[in-house]
């Protein structure tokens, strides 16, 4: 299994494509668009989430939000070379143990080294 990571606009940090949550969206529907949006990924995602992880968000003002992020797995059928974010990030693909060592939050690296590969993804 591969995860795809992408870099974080403020300090370059990898990290998993999310968002805020968006009325009228599932976490499933929000999952996707990030991953379009961030990343240029299209592709099927789960309707439920394979856990979740803890971190803390540095505000554009300086104040600090303590965020909760539900996971799901994306099925990838296009890699996109053009996508909204693309002149904000890089992206990259990953094992889970490379992406459990890149990512710096400790929760969201517990849980990709928790992952078998067997996840399955539609």
């Amino acid at each position: 299994m591969l995860v795809m990571l992408v870099t974080s606009r403020e300090r370059g940090r990898w990290v998993l494509p999310k968002g805020w949550t968006k009325k009228r969206l599932t976490g499933a529907q929000l999952a996707a668009l990030e991953a379009y949006e961030e990343a240029g990924l299209i592709g099927k995602v789960t309707r439920r989430s394979i856990g979740s992880y803890n971190y803390l968000k540095r505000m554009g003002d300086g104040s600090i939000v303590a965020c909760d992020v539900d996971v799901f797995p994306m099925k990838v059928s296009e890699l996109l070379d053009d996508w909204p974010e693309r002149s904000q990030r890089q992206r990259r693909w990953f094992t889970l143990n490379e992406a459990a060592d890149a990512v710096e939050e400790p929760d969201l690296a517990i849980l990709l080294r928790g992952l078998d590969g067997s996840v399955a993804t539609a």
